[in-house]
């Protein structure tokens, strides 16, 4: 039963949404190339780990040379960012070439016929525990990026229950990223911060648990709704159109009909024991405190032999299973763009010297404030940052050397600027276009920018008022 209808087989890339988020991407890239030209540029000392050495900022007189704005896509091979960027281009096309085999193999259709079958007759408690999961695996050991393989199956199952694409991006990827807000034993927040802030590692545990039950309600609450009404009335879904096709390609009673099929069994079998391989180097990761060293390229290499030992089991043979993950390939080709432009957005602002300029302005404008006031002005201060640095650990390198010593000066507790440093920083990483994670999951859905902001502002509000409450309460009762 293996679909050989490539057309409608794998992820497809919709090229005008890629082109509208490309030329939105060139515009925010010519916006930070003219900041280089106004803002002062500066500079810090820094020590032997690259921990920014508070009170040395300096200010540099001469401008960033106007053609290295113009020829930034290339000379951002030539710095460290690079290898980031080929990492994230590989796993796409890891991705791309995988999904196209599962998809032909009616793999997708066999997991999802598997998870609605057992929990069809219960589907928001299906919906709400895979929300839990999702956000644990974050709070947890950090999983982020990750998080992009589970979006074409959360999507299926989603369509298949009556919902839209936007359901299943909120049962994964958003699920992830709230996590992540919501972090409890994350190693490149909450471990990193509280390392550079000089208190035990994972300590405060208790009022962080309220945090993630408190995030999680939220979101819960927030998709429960929004998922009756869709079901109600499935033209109010801003995706309805495109996902027409979607719907059926994952039309429920031909998924049903493929649990029969023992050839699809085996390689669905072959696919999860894979996965399971990915969650033990998750697991590893955290242990070990490799902050991704092992989790990525086990993903990208157990994810893609999973997807081939599902083929082969399915029936495809090797000249056809190569000529497939080629295909998968090229329908995720049109992404590779997206990810050069925000690479090189990265590498202007890096290279213009700008940032360490505005991280001394907010140093003196939070110098003075109360304890309050200082704690919501950082919090701003980290979701605006995210725009320009999507790293957790490279925004705590950043800011907390100098934001700690001033901490100690308007009485605000390290545990409280913990407690910020992670609110702001990880909803944020799917509210902004320079986001690959997020450009690329909503793509892969065939999603625009525009009808994302238009989903998810009353969500990312939501999280904003509850974060700062959050914070609010943490200076009141001197979290410490």
């Amino acid at each position: 039963m293996i679909n050989t209808e490539n057309k409608q087989s794998g992820i497809s890339i919709n090229k005008k949404t890629i082109v509208l988020i490309c030329i939105l991407l060139a515009a925010i890239m010519a916006f930070a190339g003219i900041l280089t030209q106004i803002l002062p540029r500066g500079v810090y000392e820094t020590n032997a780990d690259g921990t920014i050495i508070n009170g040395t900022y300096t200010q540099i007189e001469d401008k960033l040379p106007v053609w290295k704005i113009f020829l930034a896509p290339i000379l951002v091979f030539g710095t460290d960012t690079a290898l980031t960027g080929v990492g994230i281009i590989l796993m796409i096309t890891l991705i791309g070439g995988t999904f196209l085999i599962l998809d032909k193999c009616n793999v997708l259709k066999y997991i999802m016929a598997v998870i609605i079958k057992k929990f069809g007759s219960r589907k928001y408690l299906l919906m709400n525990a895979m929300i839990l999961v999702c956000m644990l695996l974050s709070s947890t050991a950090g999983i982020l990026e990750e998080s992009v393989t589970l979006v074409p199956i959360a999507v299926a199952i989603s369509l298949a229950l009556g919902w839209d694409s936007f359901v299943g991006l909120g049962m994964s990827l958003i699920a992830v990223a709230f996590g992540f807000t919501a972090a409890t034993f994350n190693p490149f927040n909450v471990a990193t911060v509280q390392r550079m802030a000089d208190i035990p590692v994972f300590s405060g545990l208790g009022y962080r648990i309220i945090v993630f039950i408190a995030v999680y309600v939220v979101l819960s609450g927030f998709l429960t709704v929004y998922a009756k009404r869709i079901e109600k009335n499935p033209q109010k879904s801003l995706c309805y159109e495109t996902d027409i096709p979607l719907r059926e390609k994952y039309n429920l009673d031909d998924s049903i009909a493929v649990l029969s099929d023992t050839k699809i069994q085996k390689a669905a079998k072959a696919f999860l024991f894979c996965l399971l391989g990915v969650v033990a180097c998750i697991v590893l990761d955290f242990a070990l405190g490799t902050e991704g060293g092992i989790s990525l390229p086990g993903m990208a290499v157990l994810f893609t032999v999973g997807g081939m030992l599902a083929g082969h089991f399915a029936g495809l043979n090797g000249k056809n299973l190569l000529k497939s993950f080629g295909e998968g390939i090229k329908t995720i080709a049109p992404i590779i763009p997206v990810i050069l432009i925000i690479l090189s957005i990265t590498y202007i602002l890096d290279q213009g010297n700008i940032i360490p300029t505005i991280l001394n302005f907010v140093y003196n404008l939070i110098e003075g404030l109360s304890p309050y006031a200082a704690i919501l002005m950082l919090f701003l201060f980290i979701v605006i940052l995210e725009f320009f640095v999507g790293s957790g650990t490279a925004k705590a390198f950043l800011i907390m050397p100098i934001v700690l010593p001033l901490a100690d000066m308007v009485n605000v507790t390290h545990q409280s600027v913990t407690l910020a440093f992670c609110l702001g920083d990880g909803f944020t990483n799917l509210l902004y276009p320079t986001s690959g994670i997020m450009i690329v999951a909503i793509g892969l859905v065939n999603i625009s920018y525009g009808k994302w902001l238009k989903f998810s502002w009353k969500l990312f509000a939501l999280e904003g008022i509850l974060s700062v409450a959050l914070m609010l309460i943490a200076i009141a009762v001197n979290y410490s």
